[in-house]
């Protein structure tokens, strides 16, 4: 299933290996020109779920290089790493719970527990801690008084900026603050396509509650996330809730349930809800001598909030979203003609989430009034939505083509179009066909596209 994936990705402009003509670099991928547009409408109906339709939230838009010691208050410095296992006879380098837990049975050449994928070797050096943040500097001189890190999180700004925030937008607790952006985290084990990246992007939530009322606001954002996905077409029976066992926590957590998906390779975490504590503002209290407090004029006291924490990778967003819109029909679905094809794909996307919201198609190419008309068509519709122009091969090719990148709506021109103005609008998912009025085109598509 994955291989069929990530083909599909390449060939249509989804996801491409960064600097392949160079070779690539390991678990870095580049979004191609339909990726980019759903990565784009996963992160805007993200931001129109969370920020725009609540009045409790704000969006912040944090720097990727912050100051070093925000990285020693929140433990990173100390925690924010992974144990490190070395092959002997290889030399090859991996996770060591990996390695001691079997996940490698079957790939490679491990065929057994603690066995390398790689060479097969059984000899692996003790385990080290390794911590997963980039190094960088700042300033020409490279030495540890300038050493700084890319982040690996999104988080800490929220934290560092909280009261500028809460000054600045005058809000009460509860309250939250959203971001979305890139982070960089030096994995040791890679793989499953762009699920585990060095580079990737994620959308988070610092929500700001009263301590007592924590356990309150942490089941409602339990459910709000598993919502979205469900909202956005993932299957219900592909997702599952994971509670985190209290001796696994990280650090700084309370509690932890994952929302996972079940991808073609098992169980795994597509998003994630923790609850902070007061464990973030405290530190970042104690290391900058700054009050993060908040004045709860009601009681007339101050108290270091708590933070539920909602987390989704982006990236694996999109590739649930890719996973569970996939459909392979042997033969094809026309009952109307002999299936040319061994199989057709289909990808139902949300049509919100769709990367191409409708494709216009003149029925040939060889007919100069159908192509202008086409065109006519396809300048009327593109100020409203992202559309494509499509006059290259049969027309049955073309609506398959259009069928494999997940677009809604074909819309095709043809010589009755040019008698009475009317196009044919095929369906995706139904390959249902209806005549529609030129001059009525971008209100129908407008409220079909809701």
């Amino acid at each position: 299933m994955m291989e069929k994936i990530i083909s599909l990705c390449k060939r249509r402009g989804f996801i491409y290996p960064s600097s392949e003509i160079y070779g690539g670099v390991e678990a870095i991928w580049d979004y191609g020109p339909l990726g980019a547009l759903l990565k784009n409408n996963i992160k805007n109906f993200w931001l129109k779920r969370f920020v725009q339709e609540k009045e409790d939230i704000v969006a912040i838009d944090g720097s990727v290089i912050m100051n070093p010691k925000v990285w020693e208050a929140s433990g990173h410095l100390e925690d924010f790493s992974d144990p490190l296992m070395e092959c002997k006879n290889c030399h090859s380098r991996f996770r060591a719970d990996y390695i001691t837990n079997s996940k490698f049975i079957g790939q490679g050449r491990a065929k057994k527990e603690n066995q390398c994928p790689v060479c097969g070797g059984e000899n692996f050096t003790e385990a080290q801690q390794f911590n997963l943040m980039f190094k960088t500097f700042l300033g020409p001189i490279e030495n540890k008084a300038h050493q700084a890190y890319l982040r690996p999180e999104t988080a800490q700004s929220m934290f560092t900026n909280f009261k500028l925030v809460l000054d600045s937008s005058r809000k009460k607790i509860p309250f939250g603050i959203a971001q979305i952006g890139k982070v960089f985290r030096n994995e040791i084990t890679t793989g499953n396509f762009i699920f585990r990246c060095r580079e990737f992007e994620i959308a988070e939530i610092e929500y700001f509650v009263k301590p007592g009322n924590d356990e309150k606001w942490f089941k409602n954002w339990v459910k709000e996330w598993e919502r979205f996905f469900l909202d956005f077409g993932i299957k219900k029976k592909n997702l599952r809730r994971f509670e985190h066992p209290k001796d696994k926590l990280a650090h700084y957590s309370k509690r932890t349930v994952d929302i996972e998906y079940k991808f073609p390779w098992g169980w795994d975490e597509l998003a994630g809800i923790a609850n902070r504590t007061d464990y973030d503002l405290k530190r970042h209290s104690q290391f900058s001598g700054s009050d993060l407090s908040y004045y709860d004029k009601e009681e007339d006291k101050n108290y270091i909030p708590y933070v539920i924490e909602p987390t989704m990778g982006i990236g694996r967003a999109l590739l649930a979203f890719l996973i569970d819109a996939y459909e392979e029909i042997k033969g094809g679905r026309s009952k109307t003609t002999k299936a040319v094809k061994e199989k057709e794909v289909i990808l139902h996307f949300d049509k919100r989430l769709a990367p191409i919201k409708a494709a216009v198609l003149p029925l040939v190419k060889n007919k100069l009034s159908l192509v202008k008309k086409a065109r006519e068509v396809y300048n009327l519709i593109k100020p409203n939505f992202i559309s494509q122009y499509d006059e290259v091969g049969s027309i049955g090719r073309r609506y398959r083509r259009q069928d494999e990148i997940g677009t809604p709506y074909c819309l095709t021109i043809d010589f009755d179009t040019l008698k009475d103005e009317t196009i044919t609008i095929r369906d995706r998912d139904t390959m249902k066909q209806e005549r529609v009025k030129i001059r009525e085109l971008v209100n129908y598509l407008q409220e079909k596209l809701k």
